[in-house]
């Protein structure tokens, strides 16, 4: 057993430092607004991922300039740049690139505003697929608002580890079904509301001790975990709705920073907040039910693992916990809060 432990936090130790906690796993934005004929303002928002400016930049067909001065500021864990565009025909039509996009394997939300049309153009440029046709509305294209940020929000949970990890950890700790049902409704509740709220800018948490505070509640559930295997018993235990409620606020401000840093205008925050919302639940629900259909897989199959090996979940949750705990709050003390 403790051969196994040590390989666990030797594959974690070289596995954690390129992994990205989910609120870290942001697309880019780029905004395309035609305020003349041919006359576009642009906004393009570049995440920056571990403290480094991703490599990314939209290439333009070639009759297309730049006007005047390139504004840049930092904000939210991105760089804004904003400009004019100034091209000799309508974008209509024609191509528009994400260099590097492919390489870097994140995604980019393309918003195109033309004039005389009332409804803007939604695209999610995929890495496989870096070059989309402004206009163009084939069934290869994702393009419609619902879908695309539906998307994104099943995109950021399955992706993000972080918040996976915890909900893990509900499993891990409850054993009876009623009982889990409540907890992950109370998680779902509890990360919904201060998704909301912050989405739409009535509270703000900064990155730093939010991310310090998401690794604490891994840390938190690893501990319980280790009591359930001693046998003792404790509030979590025996009350794990009320918690799990608890940490689903902080985790919900998590949710909402792949959502709130996209700088959507006003009036299509309130939908795309519901549906991003209801992505993060259906990419939630597939996790749990892909667990419990392994679990009682396992069961009927007859399968019987080490008691090490079965362990290695929770200590999983508890190495990657105090990996981030540390790596965070010494990003916190040196950035100041």
């Amino acid at each position: 057993m403790i051969r196994g432990v040590w390989l666990l936090f030797l594959c974690c130790g070289l596995m954690l430092p390129g992994v990205a906690l989910s609120h870290e796993l942001l697309p880019g934005y780029l905004e395309l607004t035609e305020i003349s004929t041919h006359i576009y303002d642009v906004i393009w928002k570049l995440p920056i991922q571990r403290g480094e400016r991703l490599p990314l930049s939209p290439r333009f067909p070639d009759d297309c300039a730049i006007r005047g001065n390139l504004e840049t500021r930092f904000q939210n864990r991105a760089l804004t740049y904003r400009a004019q565009l100034s091209c000799q025909t309508s974008l209509q039509g024609r191509n528009v690139e994400i260099d590097s996009l492919r390489s870097v394997g994140t995604e980019v939300l393309l918003r195109v505003q033309q004039l005389g049309d009332s409804d803007p153009q939604m695209i999610l440029i995929q890495p496989e697929r870096p070059l989309v046709v402004i206009g163009q509305r084939d069934a290869d294209a994702v393009q419609t608002s619902a879908l695309t940020y539906l998307r994104l929000g099943i995109e950021h949970i399955l992706l993000g580890v972080d918040h996976l990890l915890f909900v893990l950890g509900l499993l891990l700790i409850v054993r009876d079904g009623r009982t889990l049902f409540k907890t992950i409704a109370a998680f779902t509740l509890a990360n919904s509301v201060t998704l909301s709220v912050a989405a739409i800018g009535v509270i703000r948490v900064p990155g730093p001790p939010l991310n310090a505070a998401i690794a604490l509640s891994l840390l938190f559930m690893a501990a319980e975990i280790v009591r359930t295997w001693q046998g003792k018993s404790s509030f979590t235990i025996r009350n794990p709705w009320v918690v799990a409620f608890g940490f689903g606020l902080i985790h919900g401000f998590g949710y909402a920073s792949g959502l709130a840093e996209l700088g959507l205008p006003r009036n299509e925050l309130l939908p795309a907040l519901l549906l991003f919302n209801i992505g993060i639940e259906i990419g939630q629900d597939i996790f749990v039910f892909l667990v419990l259909g392994l679990k009682r897989s396992f069961h009927q199959l007859e399968i019987y693992w080490p008691r090490w090996i079965e362990r290695l979940p929770g200590y999983a949750i508890g190495v990657a916990g105090a990996f981030w705990t540390v790596e965070h709050t010494t990003a916190l003390l040196f950035s100041g809060g």
